[in-house]
């Protein structure tokens, strides 16, 4: 989660972009089989479940700079890795029910919790200091890393999950609290015709495609 520095994954994607969203795109799309597998042999729904954030609601993709190599910030490039995880989330349900497929594509956030995801990372001893403060508020005014858990526990066992949910917990402005309900979803993220062209560039990057 933003790095200070752009770094690369060993593939040579963005380090966010390729771990975020081309890293879940490619291991998804292996494991479809043996999920469609399942699928048959069961009488439950497998469910790919897909994190996402609050972040993503300030996130826009640029097809011209998704590895960010003309300009990289740091919170930029995690918000748009975010907003491409729901709509692969969303762009996959999509995919699913056009298959006839039992498996279903949900996604889930965390609101803000203190995990490390927040704490760990290529800083300084003085912003590793001031992030460790921040994390504290954060537990005790915000999510716990316990409750940031809630939504994808519930996307991943809840009886009433469908294809195309979005869960987030429902306390103040969705960054806290112990009750888990839909989440608000940008108007961005709901682009289909950008979704699938998206989709397509995660193929043409990762040399993957799902089988569906």
């Amino acid at each position: 989660m933003a790095p200070p520095k752009r770094l690369e994954s060993a593939e040579g994607f963005e380090l966010q972009f390729g771990t975020n969203v081309l890293g879940h795109f490619a291991l998804t799309a292996l494991l479809m089989p043996a999920l469609e597998r399942a699928a048959s042999e069961s009488p439950d729904r497998p469910r790919i479940v897909t994190i996402c954030s609050i972040a993503h609601k300030r996130g826009q993709l640029d097809f011209d700079d998704l590895q960010s190599t003309t300009k990289y910030s740091p919170m930029r490039s995690y918000r748009q890795s975010k907003l491409a995880n729901l709509m692969f989330s969303f762009e996959l349900d999509r995919r699913l029910r056009a298959a006839q497929s039992r498996v279903i594509s949900v996604a889930a956030h965390p609101g803000v919790a203190n995990t490390n995801l927040f704490r760990n990372g290529d800083h300084s001893a003085i912003a590793r200091a001031l992030r460790n403060l921040v994390s504290q508020f954060i537990g005790i005014v915000l999510n716990t890393d316990s409750l940031g858990a809630l939504p994808t526990l519930h996307a991943v066992t809840a009886h009433d999950v469908s294809g195309g949910d979005y869960y987030g917990p429902q306390g103040f402005l969705e960054v806290r609290g112990n009750r888990v309900g839909a989440a608000s979803v940008a108007k961005q993220a709901r682009d289909a015709l950008t979704a699938a062209r998206l989709w397509q560039v995660c193929e043409e990057l990762t040399h993957v495609r799902f089988r569906l």
